[in-house]
């Protein structure tokens, strides 16, 4: 009985695997079709019935390509952080409450926390081991922005954690019945979806990635598959992030068309805002972090501890 339960774990983790990696690709293929219309250009078009093979191709084009060894650079370092980083990526989706051939966690929301604080060390690694001074910078801008970020990210959702009471995701669906938290928490969730852009490195948050001041940032000197595991680790992020938004505040986790056109249109945002905004001035990003939603998450998670603490004196008076 263990060996079988043991099977139907690796499948489910297989096809989990095999479904994200698919979603990331169709993802940078909506990425590119959107911002051409914003644009007002041509989008991918020629591979296919309106580009629709265009991942394939892209994915054939970036595994081909030469890949480039570095006199000067950590090699052992240089080629592992992609690696690693992919794998973080992949690993979050272990929180998600499935539904069958998978394991549950009853603390999702910590291990989230630990992947994504693990995940700071792969783009420092990866600019330092490139042993160049713009990947290097591009590094350290990257671990600044991610460990500033993480502290209000985590404060928002201890924000969450405390009105549910349990670290587990099927636990926010379960309280989502009647009312989205999103109306409950709208100032909260604004912080903590611009909070998942500056996470993810996304515009206009896209600091570690500057082309106009760092040529490319962390991944300069990556080519070929290193390049492409970097890559789909951000997209994976993104999906993600898209997923969590949704869990936590938009009315949980349930396999319907409903669920999967709110994740199609958190995507989206993600790209909408891309082909929007310009990029912000880093300054004003820890300006933002730092004097704005430090402060409004703390006041939050006082105010809503205070509640919870009301709340209780009372169902025990009754």
């Amino acid at each position: 009985m263990m060996f079988m339960d043991l099977v139907n774990i690796i499948i489910g983790i297989l096809i989990l695997l095999i479904g994200v990696l698919i979603g990331v690709a169709f993802l940078t293929l909506l990425e590119r079709k959107v911002l051409g219309y914003i644009q007002i250009r041509k989008g991918p078009n020629k591979m296919g019935m309106m580009g629709i093979l265009q991942p394939f191709s892209d994915a054939i084009k970036l595994f081909t390509k030469e890949q480039i060894y570095l006199n000067y650079s950590n090699y052992f370092s240089f080629y592992f952080s992609p690696i690693v980083s992919f794998s973080l990526s992949l690993m979050i989706w272990m929180v998600i409450p499935y539904l069958f051939n998978m394991m549950m966690f009853n603390l999702g929301v910590l291990f989230f926390l630990c992947c994504m604080s693990i995940g700071v060390y792969t783009l420092l690694i990866a600019g330092w081991a490139s042993n160049s001074n713009y990947s290097l910078l591009g590094g350290l801008r990257a671990v600044a922005q991610t460990i500033s970020y993480e502290v209000s990210l985590s404060l928002i959702l201890m924000s969450s954690i405390i009105t549910i009471m349990d670290f587990n995701m099927i636990k926010f669906t379960e309280y989502q019945n009647l009312v989205w938290l999103i109306f409950m928490m709208m100032p909260l969730s604004m912080c903590f979806l611009s909070s998942l852009m500056a996470e993810t490195n996304r515009t206009p948050f896209d600091f570690a990635e500057g082309e106009s001041e760092l040529v490319s940032g962390f991944n300069i000197e990556y080519s070929s598959g290193g390049f492409a595991l970097i890559f789909l680790a951000e997209y994976s992020s993104i999906l993600f992030m898209s997923m969590l938004f949704i869990i936590i505040y938009m009315g949980g986790y349930e396999l319907n068309l409903l669920f999967y056109l709110k994740l199609v249109f958190m995507s989206f945002f993600f790209i909408w805002v891309r082909g929007t905004l310009p990029r912000y001035r880093y300054d004003k990003l820890m300006y933002l972090c730092w004097k704005s939603y430090l402060p409004i998450s703390l006041n939050y998670l006082l105010f809503f501890l205070g509640l919870k603490m009301i709340l209780n004196y009372k169902m025990n008076l009754v």
